[in-house]
């Protein structure tokens, strides 16, 4: 499936704060409440922390965003060289469990990346 919207910045700490104000824009779009945007902004900035302490250096860092009715579906990405998966038994996974509906990672040869998904409530109400 392809992604509704896409950026690509350099792999560092600095550019995470991009990535989050993106993906509350797009939540607040979508009506999500204030309190699921400020979730998706933590997931966001937890799974930025996962892939960059993995990321190589001067490499570049993805963000692919699908979207759906009550739901953001998030894919957080860094150029890495046989990078080992994030530890879900980690503080940091934990936290981006509890705050997204669905959560994955993934490695290659040369990528490593965090998948999450974050719902709405408020399109539960509205069905």
């Amino acid at each position: 499936m392809h992604p509704d919207a896409e950026i690509r910045l350099p792999a560092e700490t600095a550019y995470v704060a991009v990535l989050r104000m993106a993906a509350s824009g797009i939540a607040a779009r979508l009506d999500f409440t204030l309190d699921e945007v400020d979730d998706l902004k933590m997931a966001v900035s937890e799974a930025c922390s996962m892939v960059l302490a993995a990321a190589t250096p001067g490499g570049s860092m993805y963000a692919a965003f699908s979207l759906g009715e009550g739901r953001i579906e998030v894919r957080v990405s860094a150029d890495a060289v046989n990078a080992d998966p994030p530890d879900p038994g980690s503080f940091a996974w934990q936290v981006l469990a509890s705050t997204a509906a669905e959560v994955s990672a993934e490695t290659s040869h040369d990528r490593v990346s965090v998948c999450l998904t974050i719902t709405s409530s408020t399109s539960a109400a509205r069905a």
